[in-house]
């Protein structure tokens, strides 16, 4: 019953809060990696390394990650820093208790994070793609950070290290539907300091981690998506057969 309520709470909420996530900046088209195993084996390095710090993917084991390529050592090797198994949950060690007093709220869980975020303006992987790449330097909020896509962010920018510092550059324009007002507008993004990657490594690092974060909702959607058209084939099949059979009966009760 619990489950249930929290389910309809969650539900009655979400078009507040895809409002309040920015709804009105236009999303940019994520790249399509998903098949791409080499992609998904940095965008797991990545998810591990930036992201699993403060947010869990408790539907998501290690040991599926052989599904994209990894042997158990390479998931042992590279992706297991804090004495987990391999058969073991991604959870973080971050407690719910220290959250919520760093940074507000408790960070969500981020096991279906790229379905979650689909909405009228695009896919869940277009809303990621564009939210880490629209961080900029905002010493007005308490983490130091703003995001254009989620004006007034909780979390900071986890990977600006490799992005470096942005500032976003506004100007004051003429509202379109009110000359007697001014509107402060967005034009762009300026380069405060450099980080480890150029801008289009980076795009391409999140690129890759946005695709991870697609597989980890679904895992076996390629699969799926294989076994469709078989199946449409199959049908397809199934239905001319019996048109035929169909015809050839009634053509002898004729």
């Amino acid at each position: 019953m619990k489950l249930l309520k929290k389910l309809i709470l969650s539900l009655a909420f979400a078009p507040a809060l895809a409002l309040a996530s920015g709804g009105s900046f236009p999303l940019d088209r994520a790249p399509e990696r998903t098949n791409d195993l080499s992609a998904l084996q940095n965008g797991a390095k990545l998810f591990v390394n930036y992201c699993l710090n403060c947010h869990s993917a408790v539907s998501m084991r290690y040991n599926r990650l052989r599904d994209i390529g990894l042997s158990d050592d390479q998931i042992k090797s590279n992706l297991l820093f804090t004495g987990e198994k391999i058969g073991e949950l991604m959870k973080t060690s971050l407690s719910a208790k220290d959250a919520k007093e760093w940074f507000g709220a408790v960070p969500p869980d981020l096991s279906v994070i790229a379905r979650a975020k689909a909405s009228g303006a695009g896919t869940g992987a277009d809303w990621l793609y564009t939210y880490l790449r629209t961080y900029y330097k905002d010493e007005s909020r308490p983490t130091g950070w703003n995001n254009m896509l989620f004006p007034n962010v909780g979390m900071p920018h986890a990977l600006w290290e490799l992005q470096g510092v942005r500032g976003a550059k506004f100007e004051e324009v003429k509202d379109a539907h009110d000359p007697s007002k001014m509107e402060h507008k967005f034009v762009g993004f300026e380069t405060l300091t450099p980080g480890k990657m150029t801008p289009v490594e980076y795009d391409n690092a999140v690129g890759d981690l946005v695709a991870y974060l697609q597989w980890m909702g679904e895992p076996a959607q390629n699969d799926r998506k294989r076994l469709g058209v078989w199946v449409v084939l199959f049908m397809a099949l199934l239905a001319t057969l019996a048109w035929r059979l169909n015809a050839s009966y009634w053509k002898e009760v004729k």
